[in-house]
């Protein structure tokens, strides 16, 4: 029996495409321009540990140099070319994490602000703070609670802000103590 050509379109059909569309592999080169353009922010020192090859290095640093548009774009592809070379993952990560830094400490701020309003509201917030915060000096916090609640209770022209600073550097302290 021989074949028609119709039992060839068949089975061509039914074959899954072995490599990646041309519109996925755009994006992909994309992402890792995207990805180089983050890289070349970051100092030499932060790039030691990544090990990148020599290559890509040169190309990171011609980069940071380069401020016209089109040498730009230029370089931001030889920097996507040479990174398919290699494994993005650690790469994705060392970005994300400084990018995550700033973050970061916006929400320790937020974590002490709210726990300076709790201990200057509440008596019990002292008892959960040292729970929390076992090497904190409970002596210490109480007086700078007390002295925090009375420089509250004057009038807004006789505050100091001192005791509100004092409190504050000391819950940041700790919490900074117990995130190491």
């Amino acid at each position: 029996m021989v074949p028609s050509p119709d039992d060839d379109d068949a089975s061509a059909t039914e074959r899954p495409f072995d490599r990646p569309s041309k519109t996925r592999r755009k994006q992909d080169s994309h992402d890792l321009q995207a990805l180089g353009a983050a890289l070349a922010d970051f100092s030499d020192d932060r790039l030691a540990p990544l090990s990148l090859p020599e290559p890509l290095l040169d190309a990171l640093r011609a980069l940071r140099r380069i401020r016209a548009h089109e040498a730009r774009r230029r370089q931001m592809q030889l920097v996507g070319k040479l990174m398919r070379q290699l494994d993005a993952g650690p790469i994705r990560e060392a970005v994300a994490s400084s990018q995550l830094g700033p973050a970061r400490d916006s929400l320790a701020l937020h974590r002490a602000e709210r726990w300076r309003v709790e201990l200057i509201a509440d008596d019990a917030a002292t008892t959960r703070f040292t729970t929390e915060h076992a090497g904190a000096d409970v002596q210490r916090l109480r007086t700078l609670v007390r002295n925090a609640r009375k420089d509250a209770a004057l009038a807004v022209g006789e505050r100091n802000g001192r005791a509100f600073r004092e409190l504050f550097q000391f819950i940041r302290a700790h919490e900074a103590a117990d995130d190491d």
